[in-house]
C-alpha cells in the first residue's frame, strides 16, 4: 500500500513522494516472487545463472567443441547474458503492468511508475547474475574479462535497451489482447534458439545467415562476442540496432500514453 503524502503532519515535496513511490513499488517486485520473500529474489538473481551453466553442463557432457577460440564455457556465456538479459526485462516488464495494475488507483502511482520501477529491479537483478557468473567462472579458472570492455559494455547495454523498448511494446499489445502474454513467451524461444547462443550464424549458409540476422538479437550476441575475440570478422548494423531500440521506445511509450492508460 502507497502511504500518505503526509508524515507527522508535514507534508511531503513531490519529489520525497515520488522517490517513496518508487522505493515501494521496487520493494514489492522483489518481495512477490518466488515465495514473497528476500530468499525468492535470490531464486531470481541465480535463474539464468543455473540457465548458463545448464547449457555449458549440456556442451560439456556431449564434448561438443567451441566455434570460436575462445573456452566453451565463455563461448556460451557471452551468448547468453545479453540474450537472457533482453529476455527477462521484455518478458518482466510486460507481466509488471498485470500484476500491479490495481497499484493506479493510487493518486501517488502512475502506470509509468510501475514500468520504470519494474525495469530498474531487472536491470539490479541481471547485474548481480552477471556477478556471480563473473565469479563462478573466475573459481573454475577462467579470465571473463573482455578483450574489449566498453565494447562489451555497449553490446550489454543495447541488449537493456531493446529490453525495454519490446517490453513496453508488450505492454500495450497485452493490454487489449491478454492472450499474448503467452504468445510472447513462445515467441522469445524462438528468438532465443535462433539467436546464436549456443552456435555461431556465420558458419550457416550465407542466405540463411543474411536472413538470421535481422533478429537483433543475433546481432546483439555477435558484439558481445567482438569484445572477446575482436579478430573474428562479424559486421555488426549498429545503426540496424540503434532504430531497432529507438522505434520500439517510441511505440511503446505511445502505446502505453494512448492505449494502456484509457483501459
Amino acid at each position: 500500500m502507497v502511504p500518505d503524502s503526509t508524515i507527522g503532519g508535514a507534508r511531503r515535496s513531490n519529489r520525497e513522494v515520488y522517490l517513496h513511490v518508487m522505493r515501494a513499488l521496487m520493494l514489492r517486485d522483489m518481495r512477490t516472487r518466488f515465495g514473497g520473500s528476500h530468499f525468492g529474489y535470490f531464486i531470481v538473481v541465480l535463474w539464468p545463472v543455473v540457465h548458463i551453466f545448464m547449457l555449458v553442463a549440456i556442451y560439456t557432457f556431449r564434448h561438443m567443441p567451441s566455434p570460436m577460440s575462445l573456452p566453451v564455457t565463455m563461448f556460451i556465456a557471452s551468448g547468453a547474458v545479453p540474450c537472457l538479459m533482453f529476455q527477462y526485462i521484455s518478458r518482466e516488464v510486460m507481466k509488471s503492468v498485470m500484476m500491479n495494475k490495481p497499484l493506479t488507483y493510487y493518486p501517488q502511482v502512475k502506470l509509468i511508475d510501475v514500468l520504470f520501477a519494474r525495469i530498474v529491479v531487472e536491470i539490479v537483478t541481471g547485474f548481480l547474475g552477471l556477478l556471480i557468473v563473473f565469479a563462478i567462472l573466475i573459481a573454475l579458472g577462467y579470465d571473463p574479462r573482455p578483450a574489449d570492455p566498453f565494447v562489451a559494455v555497449q553490446a550489454y547495454t543495447m541488449a537493456i535497451m531493446l529490453g525495454i523498448g519490446i517490453g513496453t511494446i508488450n505492454v500495450g499489445i497485452v493490454s487489449f489482447f491478454p492472450a499474448w502474454a503467452m504468445g510472447y513467451v513462445l515467441f522469445s524461444i524462438i528468438m532465443y534458439t535462433t539467436s546464436g547462443v549456443f552456435f555461431l550464424p556465420s558458419l550457416l549458409p550465407e542466405k540463411i545467415y543474411s536472413i538470421m540476422k535481422y533478429n537483433p538479437l543475433v546481432q546483439i550476441i555477435e558484439w558481445m562476442r567482438l569484445a572477446y575475440e575482436p579478430s573474428i570478422g562479424f559486421s555488426v548494423d549498429y545503426t540496424y540496432l540503434v532504430l531497432w531500440v529507438c522505434v520500439s521506445l517510441t511505440l511503446g511509450l505511445m502505446l502505453e500514453r494512448f492505449v494502456v492508460r484509457k483501459r
